[in-house]
């Protein structure tokens, strides 16, 4: 995004982009002279509509940016790359309630497809074991308590098809894949100890695929960088993170660069190959001793 003064404005995050655009609301404000107050009775807003909107607190409509470039006498050029931002804003943050209004199975394969177009996956998470690596149970569970949360209308059977069939592309000798997991997300009790058992056979299994490095930090680790929270890098393209809330698509260069720093921190500490696969059986053997006893053995 370029200024009057020709200066190009950088930024690094979803709330620094709502920041600056709302920095380039002003300077057109500013620069046709009225005061905030003014604007605010030329479009009949409420004084705090223009505050907010400046300072980053709410973001625009097409509607409102059409309205204050027209207030504020702004070309043509400078109303489209107005909006050329604010759509790039939105494609960074999608609400969760868009995202997945058109039913899980069809988030999922919009995955698929992003998935397809990536020659390298890099994977961090330290709560849920990835996508790509859950049996369909796990899976299930998972959705499960996506549906709940959102109250979303229950696709669970295609959108676990999907989930599945994305995994088909690990299989794909030209693509390659590093996942880095917490111990905690090999422990935390997120569903029954007979659906975990199974799950964590399948992350032994998938360790040892030729274009798979799947990386476990065990809890003695010390750590150099926060888990803050789990992300996935495609190529040097797209980074996708998660929240409650929202998707975020974070796509400017130095937000990537950044991602791939932490990933390479968080990646260094951790095990991999038989040591990796000592601490998920490990986690096995302490949850197998929870499964209920096999009514089918003999009585001594």
């Amino acid at each position: 995004m370029t200024t009057r003064s020709g200066k190009n404005r950088g930024v690094t995050s979803v709330h620094q982009a709502r920041q600056a655009l709302g920095a380039r609301l002003r300077e057109l404000r500013n620069a046709a002279g009225l005061t905030g107050r003014q604007l605010a009775e030329l479009l009949a807003w409420p004084h705090s509509k223009v505050s907010k909107l400046e300072t980053g607190r709410q973001t625009p409509s097409d509607a409102d940016i059409g309205s204050w470039a027209e207030a504020t006498g702004a070309t043509e050029e400078e109303r489209l790359a107005l909006l050329a931002s604010l759509h790039t804003l939105e494609s960074r943050h999608a609400e969760w309630q868009r995202v997945l209004r058109g039913g899980m199975s069809h988030h999922q394969n919009e995955w698929g497809d992003a998935e397809r177009r990536a020659g390298l996956l890099r994977v961090f998470e330290p709560v849920y074991i990835p996508g790509l690596l859950q049996t369909a149970e796990y899976a299930r569970a998972r959705m499960a308590e996506a549906i709940a949360m959102h109250n979303l209308p229950n696709d669970i059977e295609e959108a676990l098809q999907a989930r599945m069939t994305r995994q088909q592309i690990l299989y794909d000798p030209g693509k390659r894949f590093q996942f880095v997991v917490t111990e905690a997300a090999l422990r935390y009790r997120l569903c029954a100890p007979e659906v975990m058992v199974p799950q964590l056979d399948r992350l032994v299994a998938a360790s040892t695929l030729p274009n798979v490095r799947l990386g476990v930090i065990g809890f003695g680790t010390a750590y150099v960088t926060a888990p803050k929270h789990g992300f996935w890098i495609f190529d040097n393209d797209l980074v996708m993170v998660e929240t409650f809330t929202a998707e975020l698509h974070l796509a400017q260069p130095p937000e990537i660069e950044q991602y791939a720093r932490v990933f390479r921190s968080l990646a260094g500490m951790a095990s991999y190959g038989q040591a990796a696969r000592a601490l998920i059986t490990n986690v096995m053997e302490d949850l197998s001793r929870l499964l209920p006893a096999d009514e089918t053995e003999p009585e001594e």
